[in-house]
């Protein structure tokens, strides 16, 4: 079981609406994967649960990981990491779950699709990819198209906004029919709607489709069930057919799950 360690802030920055980036010092960077996660706890003691955090960006050299997260409310684990400063330190435990298959990748046409808050895993899956034609497809809610600049370095960028603002009016589905792009592999995280409507698509094309589920998280170990998802085989934990998202995922075969 990994251990918990008191992580560094290095720096925090507001990068969108209600969007806050963290570059954090921490063991777990040694380790981490194109799409695991971390669990942050705060220093108030009356919030005993976690918040499981994407990993955005890893650095391997300098030992630090970057977390990008959404602040949900106020008086939330969120808001009280927002107001973190460079020096503060943070209890982490990670990296946790399975990250993305990207070696599968190699030779291959691929489509990258984040969505939401879904959007900044998929940026260090987008560095360390190596493959024949890399498509990165990304949804917003508006013009705030945070992590554009670091994306355009990494592929082909392709944008949709709910508000039409930038890029093609609609979802990340829109701006694949409206560019007619195609592809031989499929790597997504984003919100379950998102979700569902690229598996769909892939299964209806016979595309091979790796999706990154979000869920409410408790243990982030998989002890106490509440991350569940269904799925087509049974989990040999429960003896039922559910995955653990923190344990078995949140990273899978679009094909072995329900959503």
């Amino acid at each position: 079981m990994k251990e918990r360690e008191n992580a560094v802030v290095l720096s925090q920055e507001r990068i969108a609406q209600g969007i806050y980036s963290m570059w954090l010092k921490t063991k777990a960077a040694e380790e981490a994967r194109p799409g695991q996660f971390i669990s942050m706890y705060t220093n108030d003691g009356s919030k005993l649960l976690p918040r499981p955090i994407s990993i955005c960006e890893i650095d391997k050299e300098k030992g630090a990981l970057r977390v990008v997260y959404r602040v949900t409310g106020e008086k939330t684990g969120t808001e009280l990491f927002s107001k973190m400063q460079a020096g503060d330190t943070v209890p982490v435990i990670g990296p946790l779950g399975n990250g993305f298959p990207f070696e599968k990748a190699e030779g291959k046409k691929v489509f990258l699709m984040g969505g939401g808050i879904g959007v900044p895993p998929i940026l260090e899956l987008a560095k360390q990819m190596e493959c024949a034609k890399k498509q990165i497809v990304v949804g917003y809610r508006d013009a705030e198209t945070f992590l554009r600049e670091e994306f355009e370095q990494n592929g082909e960028v392709y944008i949709s906004t709910e508000d039409g603002s930038v890029g093609t009016k609609g979802n990340v589905m829109d701006a694949i029919r409206e560019n007619a792009l195609e592809a031989d592999l499929i790597y997504a995280c984003g919100p379950t709607p998102m979700l569902r409507a690229i598996k769909n698509y892939a299964e209806e094309n016979g595309i091979e489709c790796y999706i990154s589920l979000e869920e409410r998280m408790a243990c982030g170990i998989g002890a106490c069930l509440a991350c569940v998802c269904k799925s087509k085989e049974k989990d040999h934990h429960s003896n039922v057919n559910n995955k653990r998202i923190c344990k078995d995922g949140p990273v899978f075969l679009s094909t072995e799950v329900e959503i």
